[in-house]
């Protein structure tokens, strides 16, 4: 008689299921969108969204940003226009360049605004009290600002990222220098950027003649 062989029984595979990845970020996005019920909030996440665009720059320099906003109250204010005009003057000449300008910053919130604006033929009066963000996508920009944060100028081609770097390059600008106010580090009121046609031979003089200017500025 034959012995019948027995046989295991399969197990059942049982499979997870597919995620739908879009559908994930799209109830994420359906969550932040629930999140933000105030001005306040909708202010946060602009913000972040600005400091996180260019990725780890804004996570590796997040000490030297937040050092620059908790002693923002004790530093140096500037001087007011009329006084600040005939020290960038002076800078524009010295230096032979084809631009200065020089802003008012607001670490806190971001911005900067526009004092003064000088080319070869004159202040241009129509930059005056523009408004832009002081970090955003342009990863030299922003490499400049950690730069003054630490008392550093920092010079680099110029690049166009807003409508003031585009009337720098209007002016003929392809180098630039930009310095904090006052420059000692710790200590960021506002900068002063300095455009050129061509790269100087001599930048240790530009900026120590940038720093001079920058001190005088300051209160």
């Amino acid at each position: 008689m034959a012995i019948a062989k027995k046989t295991t029984p399969r197990k059942r595979v049982v499979r997870a299921p597919i995620k739908d990845n879009t559908r994930t970020y799209i109830d994420k996005a359906i969550e932040l969108v629930k999140w933000i019920d105030t001005p306040w909030k909708l202010f946060e996440v602009v913000i972040l969204g600005v400091l996180l665009f260019g990725g780890y720059f804004a996570w590796d320099s997040r000490q030297v940003i937040l050092n620059a906003i908790t002693q923002s109250n004790h530093v140096a204010k500037l001087k007011e226009i009329d006084a600040l005009q005939p020290i960038a003057e002076k800078l524009l000449k010295d230096l032979d360049a084809a631009t200065v300008v020089v802003y008012r910053a607001a670490l806190v919130v971001n911005s900067r605004t526009t004092m003064v604006a000088l080319g070869q033929t004159g202040r241009d009066k129509s930059m005056d009290g523009m408004n832009s963000s002081l970090f955003g996508n342009d990863a030299d920009r922003n490499s400049a600002m950690i730069a003054m944060l630490n008392g550093e100028v920092q010079c680099s081609k110029h690049t166009v990222s807003g409508k003031s770097t585009e009337w720098e390059a209007k002016q003929g600008v392809t180098f630039i220098c930009r310095g904090s106010i006052p420059p000692e580090m710790g200590s960021f009121e506002g900068y002063t950027s300095v455009g050129f046609k061509t790269e100087p031979q001599d930048l240790t003089a530009v900026k120590t003649r940038l720093n001079l200017a920058n001190t005088d500025m300051a209160k």
